[in-house]
């Protein structure tokens, strides 16, 4: 399993404290993906660019998806816009995939048979090792699941990582998504502000 998918699993356990939004997850995905490609030689870092190394020796689709859609002459792109460009509908490609491989199981709630569905993760030997370096706050995992706000934005004193890549990587994330709530905010004014309008006599 990729950081990736266990950032996944760990966003469908239905304990955190509120939902996770697809947009923010996806966003941060994307960014679990370059660390993942980080850890294999895949590419290294340029300041805030994206160099391609040699191929990338992976039996994990998505994450070999991810390695082609590298962007290989130079100008390389900016991390920022491959959260964004990479990131578009990702949760949702995960979610399939997860569901494909029975990562994820849907459940109905309540005990009406016709009640809504949702999704869990399913007890396999992969779910549980998402949930063992969940239940160890493994920096790279407790990081990317804070800037998306899962246990209560954990931790207050980000963990310091080995790599400084790693570290830029989750930096971009969290800018990223901080960027995303602001879209969101000017358009819940926006919207607001219209609705109001029309009200007005």
């Amino acid at each position: 399993m990729t950081t990736a998918k266990d950032l996944f699993i760990i966003a469908m356990d239905p304990k955190p404290e509120g939902a996770v939004g697809q947009g923010d997850l996806s966003l941060a995905l994307s960014g679990a993906e370059l660390i993942d490609l980080i850890g294999s030689g895949a590419i290294t870092l340029d300041g805030d660019r994206i160099v391609p190394g040699g191929p990338t020796a992976t039996d994990d689709q998505l994450l070999a998806e991810a390695a082609a859609q590298l962007t290989r002459q130079p100008p390389y792109e900016r991390i920022e816009d491959w959260l964004w460009r990479r990131g578009r509908d990702l949760a949702a490609a995960y979610q399939a995939a997860l569901e494909e491989d029975g990562e994820l199981t849907r459940k109905r709630s309540g005990r009406l048979s016709f009640g809504s569905e949702r999704l869990e993760p399913s007890d396999t030997p992969s779910g549980r090792r998402a949930a063992g370096r969940w239940a160890e706050k493994e920096p790279v995992l407790a990081a990317l699941a804070s800037t998306v706000g899962m246990d209560g934005g954990r931790p207050d004193d980000e963990p310091g990582f080995d790599d400084e890549a790693v570290a830029t990587v989750v930096a971009a994330v969290h800018d990223a998504v901080m960027e995303l709530e602001a879209v969101r905010q000017r358009r819940t004014i926006e919207n607001a502000a219209f609705a109001n309008l029309w009200r007005a006599p």
